[in-house]
């Protein structure tokens, strides 16, 4: 989670400094592109903070109104910035490319714009790359695309849409401003910031969706059910795990819940209580994001 925050803060201040030099720049060129990405950076920052606020959150203890603590407060903040980025967002960047498409005007001197675009770019890829670093090492030998779709590294997941967004955002604003001046047609304006408000809600609407799953309450990476029965199996006193249901609680934090078929004749409760104990302990040591396991003995499913 260190390494998550150490990313949304980063983008934070990027992007603090991004808005601030975009805005300058829509102010001079009077360019809809621009003040599309005005909006987007400043909507950016918003989303970053209500990040961090859900990092805070998940990290609260347990207790008795939550007896398996807050992980799950990072997904709903997670949902809440891609609900932010739709309507903050691309919403308002399609609005402003009507607008600008109905009644277009000319850009003026687009020097100062394309100057403060390409530090933009600059800025934002080195994030971005931060973004996919910090992603590529927890994703292992897991597909780029597929662990966007599987992991429960929400926040990372968030961040990484957003960079990406506005790294697309800022090709489409240079190409919009460019060929606006060229042709003297203030619609090429409009188009860009249509263009950036669809990629806008793209990115949105695949964050919705991802996030909406962690939080109704997804189940944990294939890989806890498979390290519990292969913990069984070095186990003598277990004859076999006869079903498995694991739960995300939040990023790094599973529950696990099995019923398991142990060795008949374990003499008494307190021997059959020690085993139980030990193949818990053997699990959470093998998987440490299992933080907790109820085991159910049975002898059918």
């Amino acid at each position: 989670m260190a390494g998550s925050t150490g990313e949304v803060v980063k983008s934070l201040v990027v992007n603090l400094l991004i808005a601030a030099s975009k805005g300058v720049a829509a102010a001079i060129t009077g360019s809809g592109a621009m003040l599309a990405e005005t909006l987007h950076s400043s909507a950016d920052c918003g989303n970053q903070l209500l990040l961090l606020v859900g990092i805070k959150k998940s990290q609260k203890p347990a207790d008795a109104q939550h007896p398996l603590g807050y992980g799950r407060a990072m997904y709903f903040w997670s949902f809440i910035v891609a609900l932010l980025l739709f309507f903050g967002g691309g919403v308002f960047s399609i609005y402003e490319g009507i607008h600008k498409m109905r009644h277009p005007e000319p850009v003026g001197d687009i020097t100062i714009g394309l100057i403060i675009l390409g530090i933009a770019l600059v800025l934002e890829g080195w994030s971005t790359l931060g973004n996919i670093k910090l992603m590529n090492q927890r994703r292992g030998s897991t597909p780029f695309f597929r662990y966007l779709r599987e992991t429960k590294d929400s926040d990372l997941v968030v961040v990484f849409g957003e960079n990406s967004a506005a790294v697309l955002g800022l090709i489409l604003a240079l190409l919009a401003l460019l060929v606006a001046r060229q042709t003297g047609d203030g619609r090429w304006d409009a188009i860009g910031s249509l263009a950036i408000g669809a990629v806008l809600v793209v990115v949105a609407v695949f964050l919705a969706v991802e996030v909406k799953s962690l939080l109704v309450g997804e189940r944990a990476d294939p890989a806890v059910e498979a390290a519990a029965r292969e913990v069984a199996a070095a186990d003598p006193n277990i004859v076999a795990i006869l079903r498995v249901l694991t739960v995300q609680q939040g990023p790094g934090e599973v529950v696990a819940a099995m019923k398991v078929r142990f060795k008949p004749g374990l003499a008494t409760g307190g021997q059959l209580c020690d085993v139980i104990n030990q193949f818990e302990a053997k699990l959470e040591a093998k998987v440490p994001e299992v933080k907790w396991t109820f085991i159910e003995p049975d002898m059918v499913d």
